[in-house]
């Protein structure tokens, strides 16, 4: 039976402009209006989307390592925010140090490393999302 609840708002931030490109293609064409994908190239965009938004994502990817500002200093930024603090955030990053997993899946609600299957990072989107419920 298929779930007729609103969609997903996934918000995916990596300033690898394929890997938004994929994630969104592969997430539309597994599972159609199941989630509204949103993508920033930049923690900057990022910000500005978050800002500008009449509704906010249900939950935030964020890749870890980008010029300019950080996925830690966007993490940062939006937890200081208190309108964008309980939006659950998962790390997806190509780092691979324990250090890195650490310290994303104690400040966030998962740690992913790339590359990533569609199907595993759904199963994370909705772990993350029941919890949050």
């Amino acid at each position: 039976m298929k779930d007729t609840s609103k969609p997903k708002r996934i918000m995916m931030v990596d300033d690898k402009k394929d890997q938004c490109s994929s994630i969104s293609i592969a997430l539309n064409d597994k599972y159609g209006d199941d989630y509204i994908f949103i993508s920033a190239d930049s923690g900057k965009k990022c910000l500005l989307l978050l800002k500008e938004s009449e509704e906010l994502p249900d939950i935030i990817i964020l890749d870890l390592m980008m010029p300019e500002m950080s996925g830690w200093e966007v993490f940062d930024k939006i937890r200081d925010n208190p309108d964008w603090r309980q939006i659950p955030i998962i790390f997806l990053t190509a780092r691979t140090d324990r250090i890195a997993e650490t310290a994303g899946e104690f400040f966030g609600n998962d740690f992913l490393q790339k590359p990533i299957g569609i199907e595993d990072l759904i199963k994370r989107i909705d772990k993350v999302l029941n919890k949050k419920k």
